[in-house]
């Protein structure tokens, strides 16, 4: 899951600073993430793994990081299976 958001992030996320050098922890707005590359970043990650993230999630902690987003989708991808 976090090879394919780094590729999301890299394609999408417009960062002046590049993935490789960063952890899956690391901050990505202090990387360069901003807000309309969110939207990008949102929409392909919604496609990528089949899932719509919730308003609740449409935040600036759900994007800080690769690990966070990751967070999120497995909890969003935990409950579609329970469902």
């Amino acid at each position: 899951m976090n090879n394919t958001l780094r590729e999301i992030f890299a394609k999408q996320g417009r960062l002046a600073q590049a993935l490789e050098g960063l952890s899956d922890d690391a901050d990505l707005f202090a990387a360069g993430l901003d807000s309309l590359a969110i939207v990008n970043v949102m929409l392909a990650v919604e496609d990528s793994f089949d899932v719509e993230i919730p308003d609740e999630h449409l935040n600036r902690a759900t994007f800080s990081s690769i690990s966070a987003l990751a967070a999120v989708l497995q909890k969003l991808q935990a409950e579609q299976h329970s469902a």
